[in-house]
């Protein structure tokens, strides 16, 4: 299941006045992740920083500039082994038993209100067996019930907009899974990251969001768009929602003129469709993400593979 995939992006500004930046483009690092022949230049810019930031791995970029043109082009070669476990073996954990870490991902944030759909989360879902496959049920309700509609919401809107309009992109498919699983009392975050296998007729490529949720001992990917292989996902960044990892930040005078994303599989997979096998449950968490007591404290708990 392993992949290879050559990854670019560019992002052209104009600046009127002193600006700074912050980007978030980098692809992860984690034991499933790899990356591999990584270039970033930036132009038009005063100076930029890297940065990584302890508690979620996230790779954040800085940068300063005053009036022109300013350019960001990233380049990379990335390596992704998901880690693939049998459903059945992945559980929800009581909040009793959840990793500190975890916990954050139980609250509302700017986004997903989680608190305003307690009932609702409840009366569509309380009556399903925790587990893989009730989170794999609000995935799929989110898929039917929200038509993916370009242009159809904005920076403000957050996922009750989203179950009132039933129309959104990929972030929001994510802002609403997240809300109902954490009004279930299971730890959601926001991921973006480069997709491949997304049908032309949707445009050009851009970023996508998609959802992880805490199950077992780690975070599983889950995707209500259901556009693209799990396994062509490269993820850049996690948070709370959209707000913790936009691909960029502006504070100062400029304008957003364009970007280029392009993302190509190598070696078999390169004439071909990549397989995503739904009878699986697939993580490319970082090893910090894993929290070795989860799995082991649940009766009938078995091995990852």
């Amino acid at each position: 299941m392993a992949v290879r995939f050559d990854v670019s992006c560019e992002l052209d500004y104009e600046v009127f006045g002193q600006t700074e930046f912050l980007f978030y483009v980098q692809a992860a690092q984690t034991a499933h992740q790899s990356v591999d022949a990584e270039t970033l230049a930036i132009t038009g810019v005063h100076y930029f920083t890297r940065h990584v930031q302890p508690d979620t791995g996230n790779r954040l970029v800085r940068a300063s500039a005053g009036p022109g043109t300013v350019q960001l082009a990233y380049s990379a070669a990335i390596d992704i082994a998901p880690l693939a476990a049998p459903p059945e073996q992945v559980h929800e954990l009581p909040v009793a038993l959840l990793p500190p870490e975890a916990l954050q991902y139980l609250l509302p944030s700017r986004y997903c209100p989680s608190d305003r759909l307690l009932e609702f989360a409840r009366r569509e879902f309380g009556n399903m067996a925790p587990g893989f496959a009730r989170v794999e049920a609000v995935c799929d309700w989110v898929n039917r019930h929200v038509s993916f509609a370009p242009g159809s919401s904005n920076v403000h809107t957050d996922a009750l907009d989203v179950l009132a309009n039933r129309r959104g992109v990929c972030r929001d498919f994510a802002h609403l899974s997240i809300t109902l699983l954490r009004a279930l009392n299971v730890p959601a975050r926001f991921v973006t990251g480069y997709d491949y296998g997304i049908p032309a007729s949707y445009g050009p490529t851009d970023f996508h969001a998609y959802v992880e949720a805490f199950l077992g001992d780690r975070w599983f990917i889950f995707d209500a768009t259901r556009l693209c292989p799990r396994n062509g996902l490269v993820r850049i960044g996690t948070g709370r929602d959209a707000a913790d990892v936009p691909f960029a930040t502006l504070f100062g005078p400029a304008q957003f003129r364009g970007m280029r994303i392009d993302i190509r599989p190598r070696g078999s997979m390169e004439e071909g469709l990549i397989e995503d096998d739904r009878s699986l449950a697939l993580s490319t968490a970082a090893l910090g993400n894993v929290w070795p007591g989860g799995a082991a404290a649940l009766p009938g708990s078995g091995p990852l593979h």
